[in-house]
């Protein structure tokens, strides 16, 4: 019973072409070969994820082949005889739309007729295979752009893992032989290079350096019990002040220790203006001036060191076989005691330098601060206010108002 429906429906069957009729079988093929062309990137409809979504068929729309039995397709020969002999017709759907199409007209000529009669359409499947087309180009020179960056930031890695490998390797060398060296000069097995006038300078600085800050301990202590001096005289003062309103029988006597106490606080700040110039001028060359000198001098000595450990390398070399590898080596020392012979011979210049202009301002500096120093303890101690005044004017010093040094209310917050 099920194999005489399944060959009725079989034998009902009648194919409709793109023409309407039951043949045309060549213009069908051109057709879906130009098709075929054009749809060469669509989706592939033969995924089981695109066809097992049927109707009406078990959960997920695919049907297991075990529930299937007997022929599902019935051969129709009445069907093959009409495939090869198509019966010449008119197109039906055409007909339909009010067009006569000749029949000798090909496939192209029939899709450009359409895409012509049918713009909205055709634009809309355009814009769709665009859709699917662009990301997938988007993505793969993305793709390959990534890949490019991937590369040169992989380069430059290897790049400055490379430098920073050879930079310690010279450095270890570097220290390596330096500390050869000055083992080998403490223990008096290895020589020095010395300049005897320029060491002698040296000395002479930090000692001087040694000298002067002393003197800034000592001038910043004068500063701090001075001016608890002043602040006394300033208290006492007031105090006398007070009481010179107070005591009618002895107003007087308190009022001329009040104005000699404001005088004596007067001429104090004034001295305090003087060394605090004093000690500022001379902190200024002990530690920028005489520091920067110091600074160059350690690069010096450092230098000299280097040097001496190459020269001793060389020296080394110089003494033993004259193989080839001997001579590959010794020609490498010599190019690295030339490097370090000149950094040393343009360090030794600089601190020559350096020494003779410290030497020159130090004497300038000095001699302005220590006839200032002289001439305010003596205006002060001898009670000569106006030449007091006139020591500042002569020599520039500004003093500060009362109470700048006190940080403000908002400060203390």
């Amino acid at each position: 019973m099920a194999d005489s429906i399944m060959s009725k429906a079989a034998t009902m069957e009648i194919p409709i072409n793109s023409n309407g009729d039951t043949g045309a079988l060549a213009e069908d093929d051109s057709l879906e070969q130009d098709l075929q062309q054009v749809m060469v990137s669509g989706p592939n409809l033969n995924e089981t994820s695109i066809v097992s979504g049927g109707y009406g068929g078990p959960a997920g729309g695919i049907i297991p082949t075990s529930t299937i039995k007997g022929p599902a397709i019935r051969l129709n020969p009445e069907y093959l005889d009409r495939r090869r002999a198509p019966a010449p017709g008119p197109d039906i759907r055409m007909k339909s739309r009010g067009v006569n199409l000749p029949k000798s007209q090909s496939a192209a000529s029939r899709l450009a007729q359409h895409r012509d009669q049918h713009p909205g359409i055709t634009r809309l499947i355009t814009m769709s295979m665009l859709a699917v087309i662009r990301p997938i180009q988007f993505l793969s020179n993305s793709g390959s752009s990534n890949h490019n960056a991937c590369n040169s930031t992989e380069e430059l890695s290897r790049g400055v893992a490379v430098e920073k490998l050879d930079s310690v390797k010279k450095w270890g060398i570097n220290t390596y032989k330096c500390t050869k060296q000055m083992f080998s000069e403490r223990f008096g097995r290895g020589s020095r290079t010395v300049d005897l006038e320029l060491e002698a300078q040296i000395d002479v600085l930090r000692d001087t350096k040694s000298k002067y800050e002393n003197i800034l301990s000592l001038a910043t202590a004068l500063i701090n019990h001075f001016q608890c001096m002043v602040q006394t005289q300033q208290a006492l003062g007031d105090t006398f002040t007070d009481l010179s309103q107070k005591s009618p029988e002895l107003q007087d006597e308190f009022g001329y220790n009040a104005e000699t106490q404001k005088l004596l606080c007067k001429n104090g700040e004034a001295l305090l203006g003087a060394i605090n110039f004093f000690v500022a001028s001379v902190n200024t060359l002990v530690n920028k001036t005489m520091d920067d000198t110091l600074m160059t001098i350690k690069h010096y000595e450092n230098a000299r060191l280097e040097f001496d450990a190459y020269r001793s390398d060389l020296e080394e070399l110089s003494l033993g076989p004259r193989d080839a590898a001997a001579i590959v080596r010794m020609d490498m020392a010599q190019h690295d005691y030339q490097i370090h012979r000149d950094k040393y011979e343009r360090l030794r210049s600089d601190v020559t330098i350096k020494l003779k202009f410290l030497e020159e301002n130090k004497v300038k500096v000095m001699h302005k601060q220590l006839l200032l120093f002289h001439n305010a303890i003596s205006a002060y101690f001898a009670g000569n206010q106006q030449q007091l005044e006139q020591t500042l004017i002569q020599f520039n010093v500004k003093l500060k108002p009362p109470g700048s040094d006190k940080p403000s209310w908002l400060e203390e917050q």
